[in-house]
């Protein structure tokens, strides 16, 4: 099975606190929300170099296939929000979603299947 691995990109309001925004990260991790079924490893990671640096970005990496769509849905029609991990709920929402400078719903990402 081929393992899926998603990259979102994360842009912060003008004016937020990199350290606030870290910390909350830093909260996150302390108190699990990030530990979803499926879910192998991921990383939180900040731009050093090239188009974005000094900015956001998030990999994650699943099991496979199965296990992305039972969190996510189907390839052609994924869940609405109102059925994500109430883990995920709280990570877009109270955890990222207020440093974003849009719907944590609706950032740039891209989902891969490892060949």
């Amino acid at each position: 099975m081929s393992r899926i691995i998603s990259i979102h990109e994360y842009s912060l309001k003008p004016g937020v606190s990199v350290n606030s925004f870290e910390k909350s990260i830093s909260s996150a991790r302390e108190r699990g929300i990030l530990k979803l079924p499926g879910l192998e490893n991921y990383s939180l990671m900040k731009g050093i170099r090239g188009a974005r640096r000094n900015q956001y970005a998030a990999l994650w990496i699943y099991r496979d296939l199965s296990s992305w769509e039972k969190l996510w849905g189907p390839l052609d029609n994924p869940f609405k929000k109102e059925k994500y991990p109430e883990n995920w709920k709280k990570w877009e929402n109270e955890i990222i979603g207020p440093y974003l400078t849009g719907d944590p719903d609706k950032i740039s990402f891209t989902s891969y299947q490892e060949l």
